[in-house]
């Protein structure tokens, strides 16, 4: 068990959830994920380290209420315990002096994209963010990531802030403009990573996904994140969870995006 040190609703349905951890948080590196038991009766759930204080020893992630588990998460307070907190696990995203380095990160990706941007802003890149959202009062942690960039650029669907759209069409319009990117990670919803990876695609910029989406066990046990990366079978959490979004067979992750949403309806109503 860990200890909740801070937990907020940061955006609607959004929470940034501090945890004691010294152990994972003196071994964490960017892009890496825990695997997080609310009680003994949810299931296992990987998300992406926002970031971590070795000093302090804590550890901070950032969680969508979306679903049975993530809904008993958000119903603990300061004060109470994880039944598990696991990791740090998956390999970490590959950080070194590439250029110009574009990350989109949407809902909990845009946690996820943080501490990639500030190691990678570290190596001296030029650093460039998407932060997107379907509202301005939906985005989060603006000002760390301003911290870290070179540039943050806002998208919301109802043009409250920055492009009217998506991080995706931003970042197309970008390239068919002519801004040079040396490398594009996504983080954030199956769909707003395939779509980047779309984007990108025509022009050959090596793009990173982070296939945390898929997960369940986390450890390679289950099987259940079973994806195509150039035309061989890899386990999105122990080959993973970063792969090069070109590679990936785009049409059995999106066939499986809404595989148990009956089930979750029914756990919830219980």
């Amino acid at each position: 068990m860990v200890k909740i040190m801070e937990k907020t609703e940061i955006a609607p349905n959004v929470h940034s959830c501090t945890v004691e951890a010294p152990d994972i948080a003196r071994k964490a590196l960017p892009g890496q994920f825990v695997i997080i038991i609310p009680d003994q009766y949810s299931e296992r759930t990987p998300m992406t380290i926002a970031d971590w204080d070795v000093k302090k020893g804590t550890v901070t992630f950032i969680f969508l209420e979306i679903g049975a588990s993530t809904q008993k998460l958000a119903e603990l307070k300061q004060g109470d315990d994880l039944y598990s907190f696991t990791g740090p696990l998956g390999k970490p995203m590959e950080i070194k002096k590439f250029g110009t380095v574009a990350l989109i990160g949407g809902c909990y990706g845009i946690g996820g994209i943080y501490p990639i941007a500030r190691a990678l802003k570290q190596a001296g890149n030029k650093i460039i963010c998407f932060s997107e959202a379907r509202a301005k009062f939906l985005l989060y942690w603006n000002d760390k990531l301003e911290e870290v960039s070179d540039e943050v650029r806002y998208s919301t669907v109802d043009n409250s802030i920055g492009f009217k759209g998506h991080a995706y069409d931003d970042i197309e319009e970008n390239l068919k403009a002519g801004k040079k990117f040396d490398r594009i990670i996504a983080i954030g919803c199956t769909f707003m990573m395939y779509r980047v990876s779309e984007a990108s695609r025509p022009f050959g910029i090596k793009t990173i996904v982070s296939m945390n989406t898929v997960m369940i066990d986390g450890t390679g046990m289950c099987g259940a994140c079973r994806l195509v990366v150039g035309g061989k079978t890899k386990f999105a959490c122990v080959d993973g969870p970063h792969f090069e979004g070109h590679k990936i067979d785009w049409d059995i992750i999106l066939s499986r995006r809404k595989a148990y949403l009956k089930e979750e309806i029914i756990s919830q109503e219980r």
